[in-house]
């Protein structure tokens, strides 16, 4: 008998084929093939242990844009954020098993925020650089106190 990951390989290589059918026929054939895999996945007894029952999660995002990843995300699997009085924008609910967020979710949303941080930092660079000033260099280390308290400290 096939194990899981063995059997969730021909389900993603059977749903690629169906995305990439162009005929009624391979449709129908992708089809009838992912509907085959499905009933024998419906028909294998999980053990007790891998039960994957659903908790409540809650994930604080560092800035609006891995805010809308996450959600995003979270969304294409099928999950409904949502927060609770008071949180904060940047902070979200999900009631998902605990092997889903480790194996799944949180590593799939780390690598595609690992990937959108460095676009949006490569982007505002270039636009920075196009329409500001093109120095991309640290601030000068000077000798030296800092100016004494009140001579206009401000925070961004």
């Amino acid at each position: 008998m096939p194990d899981d990951a063995q059997i969730r390989e021909k389900l993603a290589k059977i749903k690629a084929l169906f995305a990439g059918a162009t005929t009624p026929g391979e449709r129908q054939a992708a089809q009838a093939a992912l509907d085959r895999v499905q009933q024998r996945i419906d028909g294998i007894p999980r053990p007790q242990a891998l039960a994957d029952p659903p908790m409540e999660f809650r994930f604080s995002l560092t800035n609006p844009w891995s805010l809308r990843l996450f959600l995003a995300l979270a969304r294409s699997k099928g999950l409904k954020p949502y927060r609770h009085p008071r949180m904060r924008r940047t902070s979200v609910c999900l009631m998902i098993g605990k092997v889903a967020v480790n194996t799944d979710l949180w590593p799939e949303y780390l690598e595609m925020n690992k990937v959108l941080t460095e676009y949006l930092g490569e982007l505002a660079d270039h636009i920075i650089a196009d329409c500001i000033n093109p120095d991309r260099s640290d601030a000068e280390v000077v000798a030296g106190l800092p100016a004494p308290a009140g001579g206009g400290e401000m925070e961004g």
